[in-house]
């Protein structure tokens, strides 16, 4: 924990140690944010480079290191721009280092203009304070960039500068609030180039060369401090959708790989995207649906148990054996978790089998398998008794099923696909059946794998994270679009809500009712 958040001490001597401790970590965050400029400054030479050499001679391979630099530096902006919005508020300005920005450029003139005055607490020019008649002095202008879809649009804050002679004072009205201190993005804007990123998977430098093309000059530094500095104040939402997710009694959980820049290397390691889901709308459960995100480096089994620390529950997942140590039955802290296996994954196996050599009785276990499935349809969309009905037409197949298993496996190859598919489905035929009495469960995983078709779409698009710290903040605004896609709203428009509220002071104790299905419906 920081320094900046702990007691002052009131001891002299332990004052003056505590003093001590301060200058020191200081004088360590200011050395990492250097070294992290010095990065971000030597990846620009050697980008500068590689695209020279471009020019000179096309190259597959070339194209594909310049990508992996531009992605690399609009991580190490954006998380820059992340780390100084939260200093921001423990820190002044004048304490902070200077950072080199790019020139700023006017705002294009062929863009519509749209004049928002800013009212100075009275329609009447009087004075406020004596009465008498106010003279207009001026005004000040600032002009903001913002996105309506489809089009860009500036938005003028015009300020009038008001004087009463009797007082001999000068008025103003305070500068409207903008989610970014000094910059020019307005919610709007902000939100679209969230969505464009995380949503439509379009790193930073293609979308700036989208906006050049329609007249607007926006380099990848600007759209990179954007998006850091959004990630900062959107950041108590998506802690909030994590709380909702983890206060359920059932949820989903699944894993994807997510490749990872490994810095100088050229090429790129393996980290993994987790997704937790909590969707009670096939029981006609009243709780909204909501999806948390979260990225580690690797795959160990200590990443779900941190995830999960506070979970008590069903958990539906597939049988990655990190996912098995939660199911310990001794765990009485904060409670036990139970497991509800995935008859998907079971019949994928036996498919793949199938598929291969086309034995009959491959085609035989799948055909038991869709009678389950037959079952499922007739309760599709029930409520949780409802279904408790139907299903009991599965007790008696699910029976059949694995004693048809056990007496047919026995006869097989113990090495081969088939055998190793039905022992897979053997073990697990306790969590295999436990949908049956419960109408809240599901025969299935899909709702988590379908949580994860963003992120493998963008992993096909070779939308690779540039460093674990851009993997973090991939997976919090994942958060945010999944939840709003789960809800039926748009997650740009969402956004453009939500950082609206946020730039006008809206109170953290009320954080809730920015969540999507309480602040915004489409």
């Amino acid at each position: 924990m920081s320094l900046a958040a702990a007691d002052l001490p009131s001891d002299p001597d332990a004052l003056r140690a505590f003093a001590l401790a301060c200058q020191a970590e200081l004088s360590a965050a200011v050395t990492a944010v250097q070294l992290g400029r010095l990065q971000i400054e030597k990846l620009k030479v050697q980008l500068a480079r590689l695209r020279r050499m471009q020019f000179g001679r096309s190259s597959e391979r070339l194209e594909r290191e310049i990508q992996q630099l531009e992605l690399k530096l609009e991580e190490l902006e954006a998380a820059e721009a992340q780390s100084e919005a939260a200093a921001g508020t423990t820190t002044s300005p004048t304490a902070r280092p200077e950072r080199l920005q790019p020139k700023r450029q006017p705002l294009p003139d062929h863009l519509p203009r749209e004049e928002v005055v800013v009212p100075n607490g009275s329609e009447a020019c009087l004075c406020h304070a004596c009465g008498s008649q106010r003279s207009r002095l001026g005004e000040d202008m600032t002009e903001v960039l913002d996105y309506v879809p489809g089009h860009f649009k500036v938005i003028r804050h015009v300020r009038p500068k008001y004087a009463c002679k009797a007082c001999d004072v000068i008025m103003q009205a305070p500068a409207r609030a903008l989610p970014t201190p000094r910059g020019r993005a307005a919610p709007g804007m902000m939100a679209h180039v969230l969505v464009a990123k995380y949503a439509d998977h379009l790193p930073l430098y293609r979308q700036s060369e989208i906006y050049g093309r329609e007249g607007v000059d926006l380099n990848r530094s600007t759209l990179a401090d954007w998006v850091g500095q959004a990630a900062w104040l959107l950041q108590p939402v998506v802690d909030a959708i994590r709380r909702h997710v983890f206060a359920a009694d059932k949820i989903h959980g699944d894993d994807t790989p997510v490749p990872v820049l490994a810095p100088g290397h050229g090429r790129t390691r393996t980290g993994r995207a987790w997704i937790y889901v909590r969707d009670d709308r096939p029981f006609k459960g009243p709780a909204p649906p909501a999806a948390a995100c979260f990225y580690s480096p690797d795959r160990k089994a200590e990443r779900p148990r941190g995830h999960l620390n506070t979970y008590t529950g069903f958990l539906q997942a597939d049988a990655y054996a990190g996912f098995e140590e939660l199911y310990y039955a001794k765990r009485t802290y904060p409670g036990r978790i139970m497991e509800v296996a995935c008859w998907a994954h079971c019949r994928r196996k036996i498919f793949d089998a199938w598929e291969a050599t086309a034995p009959p009785v491959a085609k035989e276990a799948l055909d038991r398998i869709a009678q389950l499935y037959a079952v499922e349809a007739e309760a599709r969309g029930k409520s949780g008794a409802e279904r408790l009905v139907i299903r009991a037409a599965s007790k008696p197949l699910l029976a059949g099923l694995f004693a048809w298993m056990e007496a047919t496996g026995s006869k097989l190859s113990a090495r081969s696909a088939l055998a190793e598919a039905f022992r897979y489905t053997l073990k697990r035929r306790v969590a295999l059946s436990r949908f049956v009495d419960d109408g809240r469960l599901e025969a299935d995983n899909n709702i988590a794998e379908n949580a994860l078709r963003g992120i493998a779409i963008g992993r096909k698009n070779y939308l690779f994270a540039g460093s674990d710290a851009g993997g973090e903040r991939a997976a919090a605004i994942y958060t945010l679009i999944g939840t709003a896609k789960l809800n039926g709203i748009n997650p740009e428009a969402w956004l453009t809500d939500v950082l609206s509220r946020i730039a006008n002071g809206h109170p953290i104790n009320r954080i809730n009712e920015l969540l999507p299905w309480n602040a915004y419906s489409s």
